[in-house]
């Protein structure tokens, strides 16, 4: 009896029937009433939702095609994105009381540091050894700062900046004199600043001019610098002095087709030299845009040549949409900033992602992508930018 249990118990059981080896049991299946094998178990294709590709997204989708490309030019823009850390960084340590930060409160300022979020900071510093260093504070919290190599730098910027002075004070009044109301918030220049090679004390600096500049409240308590005394002689655009220089050259700068009748019968040619009469001069952007009517040629050539005007006054002769934004109201741009920019090849060239795009002004740049004419905080830049990707210092380099 012991031996029938244990067999019992360890009795393996008989395979259960499938409908592969009974072939009976798919036709009872398919016979019964409550069979769901008629039934589609997924949509049709035309029903299907379609994933979109990634590069039909305004976010990663490039604005210039292949064919109309210039790499020299979009290898800036990753310049700048490469640096981004570097850029945000130096500018945020500078501004604290020690020029030090806790590893601990950086790791939650990834948008102001300009480091990826979810990473480690720490990271980011490692890039660049000969600027940055980490130390281990009394406190034993982990900090870091500015190296003495990266402090002697900012030394020589800040000598820049005293030298350039007169230079960047010129260059605000002239965006004042083309604001509409004369007047700029504070916190937009600030924001803008590295644009133009404004120094980060410079709300400060213009309290020296006061027959230039006047720090107001708007009604929203913010404070605005305002225009004091319209200088006649700085209300001219680097445009109209191209247009003195070489007519025919600054003519062929722009395009502004016109609608032509039909009746006229014109041919090809006559069609371009009609269109040329049609081209210059721009309409000045000292003038009052504001007054114009939003969707006349007049009013276009007006927002063409403040942008124009604009990228003229930065350091490198090109803006993101970024920076442009920031000044919509006081240009009078329009949503359709991109699409006009886009419109003009032949000056302009847009480089980036349609959805975080960067405009150049295409003759201050060479063949090679290099900017013809640099000014001295961009020279600055350029080599900080070299000791920036340098992991350690070579024998008998100096600042």
């Amino acid at each position: 009896m012991a031996w029938r249990a244990i067999s019992f118990f360890f009795k393996t059981p008989a395979p259960k029937p499938s409908a592969a080896r009974n072939p009976s049991l798919l036709a009872a299946a398919a016979a019964s009433p409550f069979s769901t094998s008629f039934l589609k178990t997924k949509l049709p294709k035309s029903l299907r939702k379609k994933r979109k590709n990634p590069e039909d997204s305004p976010r990663t989708k490039p604005v210039q095609t292949l064919p109309n490309r210039l790499p020299a030019l979009e290898s800036l823009v990753a310049r700048d994105a490469r640096f981004r850390f570097l850029s945000r960084c130096r500018a945020f340590l500078a501004r604290q009381p020690e020029r030090v930060l806790r590893l601990d409160d950086a790791g939650k300022l990834h948008r102001e540091l300009g480091f990826p979020r979810g990473r480690k900071v720490v990271r980011s510093l490692q890039r660049h050894p000969l600027l940055f260093e980490t130390y281990r504070h009394a406190d034993g919290k982990m900090w870091f700062g500015f190296t003495a190599l990266m402090e002697e730098l900012l030394e020589e910027e800040r000598r820049i900046a005293d030298a350039m002075e007169a230079d960047r004070v010129g260059k605000v009044r002239k965006l004042l004199m083309m604001s509409a109301d004369k007047r700029i918030a504070l916190s937009k220049i600030h924001h803008c600043r590295a644009l133009f090679g404004i120094p980060e004390d410079f709300r400060d600096r213009a309290l020296k001019y006061p027959d230039y500049f006047r720090v107001v409240a708007d009604d929203d308590g913010r404070r605005v610098l305002e225009l004091v005394n319209w200088d006649p002689h700085l209300a001219v655009s680097e445009i109209e002095r191209e247009f003195v220089a070489d007519e025919d050259r600054a003519k062929k700068a722009f395009r502004f087709p016109v609608k032509h009748n039909r009746d006229l019968d014109l041919d090809a040619d006559d069609a371009r030299k009609l269109n040329l009469l049609n081209t210059l001069p721009l309409v000045s952007p000292y003038s009052d845009g504001a007054s114009l009517d939003l969707w006349t040629l007049e009013a276009e050539k007006y927002r063409v040549g403040v942008l124009h005007e604009f990228l003229s006054l930065t350091l490198e002769k090109r803006a993101s949409i970024h920076h442009i934004v920031e000044f919509k109201e006081e240009f009078s741009l329009t949503k359709h900033t991109y699409q006009m920019l886009l419109k003009q090849p032949r000056t302009f060239y847009l480089a980036g992602t349609e959805m975080n795009w960067v405009v150049f002004l295409k003759d201050a740049y060479d063949e090679n992508g290099v900017l013809i004419k640099k000014d001295p905080q961009v020279l600055f830049n350029e080599k900080l930018y070299e000791y920036a990707e340098m992991t350690k210092m070579e024998p008998g380099m100096r600042i």
